[in-house]
């Protein structure tokens, strides 16, 4: 859950890309595919760790990290990588998924727990619980998932 008790999320499907780090902010980049996961979580949590998040926090972000990254690679367009961008702003660190794949859910995705005894569809779910916010944008350009982590 976070640290408000809430379930953020917002979910765009015009595309709209107005969450990008302002102008001069620093800000880190990797693409992967499926094979480089472990990559892209050690990338994550080193960054995190410069970025002032705690020890405590790290696990939790690093789960909704793996969970979106490895949805991009195995939902995403099949040939193409996906890319981790993160930046802070203040004190939160925002972490944005990109792949080229689209997508039209019919409601907010993972707005509703698993089952209990689901075997999938658990990602979006828990990366919106550990998440401060979470945005769901999709259009042309692919799917952006665009997290916030308090730290």
């Amino acid at each position: 859950m976070n640290e408000d008790g809430a379930r953020p999320a917002r979910f765009l499907a015009s595309g709209d890309r107005s969450r990008f780090p302002a102008a001069g902010a620093a800000v880190a980049e990797l693409a992967f595919c499926l094979p480089d996961l472990p990559d892209v979580r050690d990338f994550a949590a080193a960054r995190a760790v410069q970025g002032g998040m705690s020890e405590e926090g790290l696990a939790d972000f690093l789960v909704a990290v793996n969970e979106v990254a490895t949805n991009a690679v195995t939902h995403g367009h099949p040939t193409a990588k996906a890319v981790l961008r993160m930046w802070a702003v203040g004190r939160t660190l925002v972490v944005e998924i990109h792949d080229e794949g689209r997508w039209n859910p019919r409601t907010p995705p993972g707005e509703t727990p698993p089952g209990p005894h689901a075997t999938s569809g658990m990602g979006l779910w828990v990366a919106r619980m550990v998440s401060s916010d979470i945005t769901f944008e999709t259009g042309a350009a692919g799917t952006f998932i665009t997290m916030s982590f308090k730290v």
